[in-house]
């Protein structure tokens, strides 16, 4: 599987992503899953800096979401966001990545704005 990892004040944060680049996987997201190991999240792909906004409808389990830029940052991060709440999450800019980890790891390793992401190699999908 491809991975993610930020360099933190406390640590590196590294995870196992599924990569949600589609209208549909995005979406979808992790709704409906009960549980999301230590290592694993998701890594939602847009073809362009866009303004978004995530729910936590029909989501179960805690997340952290970490909302990065074109140029690979940290722009901010929507730390415990609350399962089934239908309350918007926004960045306060338009962003190219959204990474889905479990709650509480960005609070754990120190992650908070500005970091660099080691994104993987993402060439090979389309645009869409």
């Amino acid at each position: 599987m491809p991975r993610v990892a930020i360099i933190g004040s406390k640590g590196t944060l590294e995870v196992s992503v599924e990569i949600a680049a589609d209208p549909a996987s995005r979406s979808r997201g992790l709704m409906w899953r009960d549980r999301l190991g230590k290592d694993e999240g998701m890594l939602f792909v847009f073809p362009l800096d866009t303004e978004v906004g995530f729910w936590m409808r029909n989501t179960p389990a805690a997340l952290d979401m970490v909302f990065i830029d074109s140029s690979a940052r940290v722009v901010s991060v929507a730390a415990d966001a609350e399962p089934y709440s239908e309350e918007m999450i926004r960045p306060p800019v338009p962003v190219r990545y959204v990474l889905e980890v479990r709650a509480g790891l960005c609070r754990q390793k120190g992650i908070s704005g500005g970091e660099r992401v080691k994104l993987p190699d993402l060439s090979s999908l389309a645009p869409r």
